[in-house]
Formats: structure tokens, C-alpha cells, sequence
């Protein structure tokens, strides 16, 4: 796989992936949903060209949502990503990287 693709950083810079890609999956948990919702999905959107695939469910019965993503991107960017979401109160994240 070539890594020297680029892409937008979370700051909206530009940068070049470092290291090898990775498929992965995320697992979101957000609680507080009203004040965590536009943070998070700010955060997403900053990392779009990392996601392949998200589905998102609000689980109304026990008060919160369950976001999955599908991701694709070097470790060094899926942990900036994740970093920062599991950095918002009331967000809780957890990763699995595959190939």
C-alpha cells in the first residue's frame, strides 16, 4: 500500500500520512449527547478522509448513542482521531486495527 497519500490533518492542514495503513474499527459511546454531539461530529469531519464507513444509533432506552466507524489510515492519524474524541466529556472510545 502506498502511504504517500495526503491528507487533511485535524487542524485542517495539509499533511502526509506517515506509516503504514490500517483498516480499523471505532466504537463510540457518547452519553451526553446534547453537549458532546457537535464536538464529535466536528471531529469526524475533520477526519472524513479517514472514514470509510460510519453508522450511528441512538439508543433511546438507555440514554445514549453508539456511533462505528470504519476507518482507514495510519496509526500516528487513527490515534490523533481518537485522542481527541475520547478527549470530549461524556464520549467513550475503543479501537480495533486489523491489516
Amino acid at each position: 500500500m502506498s502511504c504517500d497519500r495526503e491528507s487533511v490533518s485535524g487542524t485542517g492542514g495539509r499533511q502526509v500520512e506517515a506509516g503504514p495503513r490500517r483498516i480499523g474499527v471505532v466504537g463510540i459511546v457518547v452519553t451526553e449527547r446534547l453537549k458532546s454531539a457537535p464536538r464529535v461530529n466536528q471531529v469526524l469531519s475533520d477526519y472524513a478522509h479517514i472514514i470509510i464507513g460510519r453508522m450511528g444509533i441512538p439508543y433511546r432506552e438507555r440514554g445514549i448513542s453508539v456511533i462505528a466507524l470504519i476507518v482507514d489510515g495510519d496509526t500516528d492519524t487513527l490515534g490523533a482521531m481518537t485522542g481527541k474524541l475520547g478527549g470530549i466529556p461524556g464520549v467513550k472510545v475503543r479501537t480495533a486495527i486489523t491489516v
